[in-house]
């Protein structure tokens, strides 16, 4: 790192690849004690049910509650929300929800099956999951957008119930996150958050039923809480601080460039922004763009931190060596700002979202442009997909297996048997090939 507000690299430097494998190293979300926090608020709820999580709730948030049963938002609260909100607000939030409901609809899947040569019926049944937990930030932010992002694909999966936690400090809960959940068509909302908020949602309570899968972002306590929680219950992901990476040619304006890079810094003092580009002047414009409008950001300070922790500003020798250096990064936003972006595409393997052109800022993808915003991070889009429809449905295989099947194939499984000294599974196999004949 340098003094500089930005780091500055350049591909021709011989201490680049050192410099550059820096970025690649996410900040470590966890430590012991966080671990053994939340392992402690886990094993609370667990055993003590309601009991623990009102006492967690009213402690950690600042509030009494009297009962566990208090935390829940009445339906009638969340419609006031509805039509309480700025009119111009709702109607961004029906719009948005729109977009992101189309959008997912395209996702959906459809049971199969086909008969093979020897009358042996084989498929793939495709079922919704039951009950499903969100989780919503609520504490020094609030994201109904987050709302509308994982509560919307769960709906058009066919999910039987969605319920919706969120923290609500001192008993406050933005009436915009509830308006969003009641659009979404959330059925049921808790005023509870962090890590009790997730142990009520694994294991369950008299007042919250346990869920199959929890979806949503969260603080380190929550992100930890997950993490914990996970192969009792599904959980999309564990995620790290945001990450942009712009592929830039010199055709878009850098202080757009500029602004999108703070569109991401501003989230945490870890997010990432990082910029590729074979022009040097650009570079040096969007550095000076940097340095004209930072100072008028409320969130400057944030901003500050991340650009100087994890953001950089790299020249390479052309657009195919920034094409590679972002295959190596996998970059949780990835954007194209070049004249010619399709060309550039077929060579991307690892992005969770590519923003294809000048026009398409990632700060679109965020709210309304229809696909999820809930992305693999720290990597792990080179194995790892946009929360979406599929993450709300179970695939079950169909086997049927005919007479003719069972000779041919029983034949196939108990040679293979033999092979791993599995004898009762070559005898199942075996029988059925004597049995029928």
């Amino acid at each position: 790192m340098t003094d500089a507000l930005i780091t500055r690299l350049d591909a021709a430097d011989p201490e680049f690849e050192e410099a550059f494998a820096r970025l690649l190293i996410s900040p470590a979300e966890a430590d012991p004690d966080l671990v053994q926090t939340v392992s402690q608020i886990l094993r609370s709820v667990a055993s003590e049910g309601d009991a623990a999580l009102l006492k967690l709730t009213n402690e950690l948030d600042q509030r009494d509650a009297p009962t566990a049963a208090s935390l829940r938002v009445t339906a009638e609260a969340m419609e006031e929300a509805v039509t309480g909100i700025d009119a111009e607000v709702r109607s961004a939030l029906e719009r948005a929800a729109e977009r992101i409901r189309v959008f997912h609809e395209r996702q959906l899947a459809s049971s199969w099956q086909f008969e093979d040569g020897e009358g042996n019926v084989l498929g793939q049944r495709i079922s919704a999951l039951d009950r499903v937990g969100v989780y919503v930030p609520g504490g020094r932010a609030s994201y109904p957008s987050s709302v509308l992002m994982n509560a919307i694909p769960a709906k058009v999966a066919g999910v039987a119930q969605i319920v919706m936690v969120a923290p609500a400090p001192r008993g406050h809960i933005n009436p915009v996150v509830l308006a969003a959940a009641a659009l979404a068509g959330v059925d049921e909302v808790y005023t509870v958050g962090g890590a009790q908020a997730v142990a009520a949602l694994a294991y369950g309570t008299d007042t919250l039923p346990r869920v199959d899968k929890i979806v949503g972002p969260g603080n380190r306590y929550v992100a930890e809480a997950k993490r914990q929680v996970f192969g009792r219950v599904g959980i999309d992901m564990v995620a790290g601080p945001s990450e942009i990476l712009i592929i830039a040619d010199g055709s878009v304006d850098p202080e757009w460039v500029a602004m999108d890079l703070f569109a991401q810094a501003e989230h945490d003092e870890f997010a990432q922004a990082v910029l590729i580009s074979p022009d040097g002047e650009y570079l040096d414009a969007v550095s000076d763009g940097i340095a004209r409008v930072l100072p008028a950001l409320s969130r400057r300070d944030i901003v500050v931190a991340s650009l100087k922790n994890r953001g950089a500003l790299i020249k390479v020798p052309d657009l195919e060596a920034a094409v590679n250096l972002s295959n190596k990064l996998a970059p949780e936003h990835l954007e194209l700002a070049v004249a010619n972006p399709q060309h550039l595409l077929d060579g991307i393997r690892a992005a969770g979202a590519i923003f294809m052109g000048a026009m398409s800022s990632e700060a679109l993808g965020d709210y309304c442009a229809g696909p999820n915003h809930v992305l693999p991070t720290a990597g792990s889009a080179r194995f790892a997909s946009p929360l979406g429809v599929y993450d709300f449905q179970r695939r079950s295989s169909v086997i049927q297996i005919s007479a003719e099947g069972a000779q041919s194939l029983g034949e196939v499984a108990a040679l293979l048997a033999d092979a791993e000294a599995l004898e009762a599974h070559g005898l199942s196999a075996r029988k059925r090939m004597r049995d029928s004949d």
